[in-house]
């Protein structure tokens, strides 16, 4: 297989200095978005469907579809929930449509739209998706949501777990994949020790919703990839 480059953009707001089209985009918000989606997945649910706003979102309300709203960490009055991940249990979404918007994961999806694929990752997946990705003959690009197109620890740890479990696998690596291993070999005995300096992680606490942050820390619960086929997030067929 040609040698693939595997690169990491630390925000969507450099996304426009990468060139997509032939690579698989891994959208990653950790805290909380990409971590729901493939806890819901996993769980059952039909399709999540991402939009941008949460008048898009509105426009739903007709259907049958299950509305999920958050922006700045809270749940948007009027709407059946956000993105924590005790939303998206099996009794709630199995058989369901979601249709989601968030503050930074959705923004991150609809702006990678360009790209040969669109997948999901958290660190619910995390094996599952290294294992899928070192199979295709794709570049790599490892898109953090980040904090409102600022950089972020957490979706950049994961990054960093990411080239941790495919630098062996014969890809070109950029700089700031590198410095995201880095970070990831320090933090890796104790996520949440680590990332509870994170200022996400001070947001998301001040709204009382710790278990959150614990919960989206926890490796390899799921084996669900969730991918975006036309506007849908399903499970990929692996």
């Amino acid at each position: 297989m040609q040698k693939r480059n595997l690169e990491v953009c630390l925000t969507p707001a450099l996304l426009h200095l990468y060139d997509i089209k032939a690579s698989i985009v891994v959208v990653i918000d950790i805290f909380r978005a990409t971590s729901s989606i493939c806890y819901g997945i996993d769980n059952g649910a039909e399709a999540i469907i991402p939009v941008a706003t949460v008048e898009a979102c509105e426009s739903y309300r007709e259907s049958q579809f299950l509305l999920a709203a958050e922006r700045n960490g809270e749940v948007v009055a009027g709407f059946d929930f956000g993105n924590s991940p005790f939303s998206y249990t099996t009794e709630k979404v199995n058989g369901k449509t979601v249709v989601l918007t968030t503050t930074n994961g959705t923004h991150a999806i609809n702006l990678s739209r360009g790209a040969s694929r669109i997948v999901i990752g958290s660190f619910l997946n995390l094996t599952a998706l290294c294992n899928w990705l070192k199979d295709q003959p794709n570049d790599v690009l490892l898109l953090c949501s980040g904090w409102k197109d600022k950089v972020n620890l957490e979706d950049t740890l994961f990054a960093g777990g990411v080239v941790n479990h495919l630098k062996d696998e014969g890809y070109h690596l950029d700089d700031s994949g590198i410095a995201s291993e880095d970070l990831y070999v320090m933090a890796a005995n104790d996520l949440n020790t680590y990332l509870k300096k994170t200022s996400h992680s001070e947001r998301l606490k001040k709204l009382g919703i710790e278990e959150d942050i614990a919960f989206c820390l926890n490796v390899d619960v799921t084996t669900a990839i969730p991918v975006l086929d036309g506007e849908r997030l399903v499970r990929l067929a692996v």
